[in-house]
């Protein structure tokens, strides 16, 4: 199971019913991608809470004129092939507007952040 993935199919199937909050499962590394796009305000007020003894997350999604800020979840590494990059060939994302989220030595960054870094690491996925 890719977990990541799912996350992201709960996210765009939350978008078409325009539905605001969406809770996924308790992961490290959801929670990390989820603060990322908190900051870039792809989405807003990110909480982590428990009911019956499992962990969720809920997150608010946000939306521009009834359209979604998030327009495109594109997953790039996945369990059965992962994509690995070193800082110099970590390339902006549509010329600058979206975002690749990158699972670096000192973990999940922007792609922005991890070449600024000089860090290489696994592309989670692009973001726009």
């Amino acid at each position: 199971m890719d977990n990541i993935a799912n996350m992201f199919s709960k996210i765009k199937n939350a978008q078409q019913k325009n539905q605001k909050i969406v809770f996924v499962p308790f992961s490290n590394i959801k929670l990390e991608i989820l603060k990322i796009l908190e900051k870039s305000n792809y989405i807003s007020k990110v909480n982590v809470k428990e009911k019956d003894k499992k962990r969720y997350i809920g997150f608010e999604l946000l939306y521009l004129n009834n359209k979604p800020k998030l327009t495109q979840l594109k997953r790039i590494s996945k369990p059965g092939c992962r994509i690995y990059k070193g800082y110099r060939e970590i390339y902006p994302v549509l010329d600058g507007v979206g975002l690749a989220l990158i699972s670096t030595s000192k973990g999940v960054m922007t792609n922005y952040q991890a070449r600024k870094q000089k860090l290489g690491g696994e592309i989670i996925c692009e973001i726009y």
